[in-house]
């Protein structure tokens, strides 16, 4: 029996574009809870207020994100520095682009595994991490 090299090579380049966007990750959205339509700017709205993200976030990154919104103060030094992205597993940027912030783990009396990454000033790309960077999960912020 003959095998078709057309219909191989057009199998082989199926498998790997469904490979390929398996692993690219999708952006969700984030809708930030608020109050009279206006963001609340003295402290984060508690998490089970307003819609949830469909990345499935927890509910310490939710006041993260209203803290990064707010300017701070932050509670660990290492918050708002500089991320130097030198595993490269975010699109390359100038150094300065990424900042970190750290999402509170309740039960451990360390920062933890888990930060949100952001790009930009104000910030235009969001990215959470619950491995201590060893993958990203973008995500959009909407007020």
């Amino acid at each position: 029996m003959r095998k078709n090299p057309w219909l191989i090579l057009l199998l082989v380049a199926g498998l790997a574009w469904l490979w390929w966007s398996s692993r690219t990750p999708t952006t969700a959205v984030v809708d930030l809870p608020t109050v009279s339509g206006q963001p609340d700017a003295r402290s984060p709205a508690p998490a089970s207020a307003g819609p949830r993200a469909s990345i499935d976030l927890p509910d310490e990154a939710l006041e993260t994100i209203a803290l990064i919104q707010r300017g701070g103060p932050y509670p660990h030094r290492q918050d708002d520095g500089v991320f130097g992205n030198r595993e490269r597993r975010l699109p390359q940027k100038p150094r300065g682009w990424y900042r970190e912030y750290t999402v509170d783990t309740p039960g451990v009396d360390h920062r933890g595994a888990r930060r949100i990454v952001t790009g930009g000033n104000p910030p235009s790309e969001w990215y959470y991490s619950d491995d201590h960077y060893d993958s990203f999960r973008p995500f959009e912020v909407r007020r």
